[in-house]
């Protein structure tokens, strides 16, 4: 008999340790995933300064859209939390489009093979941004949902584990920027 409990306990405590280090895998993943998005929005941001000197070659008085796009990228930079990420990258994004939108109005400009060239990192970027962003919150998906079921729940709980936000884009980014030669 005793040996019985011996060995039920012994099932247990390996069941809870290997539930305790899956959810330290889960929860690495997420933090990987956060990484990643945060290589690929600081690799935006660093494109941003030269995307805006070439436009500022073409067109000089557009000052107040160079200093929105200044702000934004900013913004992004200082971002600590998910939230404010998601906020300033989304700023970001406004201020690109009224950037976009400028530049077609200027026929040398978007002949310019460096500005060509800019767009299409910028736009590779955007990608990849998204890329990471649904890595993550494939994630973060696994991680929510092992907290919310019976038995890992318990486990969840008495080790202090809680669910991560999902970075979620608003109506606005959701729709492809045009990116037009």
């Amino acid at each position: 008999m005793l040996l019985i409990f011996l060995g039920v306990l012994l099932i247990l405590v390996l069941y809870i340790i290997g539930q305790y280090n899956n959810f330290v895998v889960l929860k690495t993943r997420i933090q990987e995933a956060l990484s990643g998005i945060d290589v690929q929005l600081k690799r935006r941001a660093d494109l941003i300064p030269n995307l805006v000197e070439t436009v500022k070659g073409y067109a000089k008085h557009e000052k107040e859209i160079f200093e929105n796009v200044t702000k934004a990228r900013s913004n992004l930079i200082k971002a600590e939390t998910l939230e404010e990420k998601a906020k300033a990258n989304n700023e970001l994004t406004e201020a690109l489009k009224t950037l976009f939108a400028v530049a077609e109005a200027y026929p040398q400009l978007q002949a310019s093979e460096n500005f060509k060239d800019l767009q299409r990192q910028l736009e590779d970027t955007e990608d990849k941004v998204a890329y990471s962003r649904q890595f993550y919150n494939a994630n973060v998906l696994d991680f929510n949902t092992k907290i919310q079921m019976f038995p890992s729940n318990i486990i969840a709980k008495v080790f202090g584990f809680k669910q991560f936000e999902f970075f979620a884009a608003n109506e606005e980014e959701r729709k492809k920027v045009e990116v037009k030669f």
